[in-house]
């Protein structure tokens, strides 16, 4: 069941209109390799595919907790946490540029 669902994703991955328009990848491209990497279980290749997944899945699941239960400070902590993503992606970006890496 979870290979099947792994191998579905990975047949019918977006396509970056971005890339295919410029050449170059986008701030978000890596992230759904990264997933799907994550589902089989290899993290630190997840990781390295898209360092901002982790933070955003913590963001994810903040939000949908904070809507069902209110936090005092919840709104926030989301924008701590979407400040924080948003920054590694930028920099994530920037060291792709830098090391030529965004083919």
């Amino acid at each position: 069941m979870w290979d099947s669902l792994i191998n579905w994703l990975e047949q019918h991955l977006g396509t970056c209109y971005f890339h295919k328009l410029f050449g170059i990848q986008c701030p978000g491209c890596g992230f759904q390799r990264a997933f799907i990497e994550l589902l089989q279980g290899n993290i630190i290749e997840s990781f390295k595919q898209y360092p901002a997944l982790f933070p955003i899945i913590i963001m994810v699941c903040f939000l949908a907790l904070h809507l069902k239960l209110k936090f005092r400070h919840g709104a926030l902590i989301l924008k701590i946490i979407f400040i924080f993503t948003t920054a590694i992606i930028i920099a994530n970006y920037v060291y792709k540029i830098i090391t030529n890496n965004i083919n």
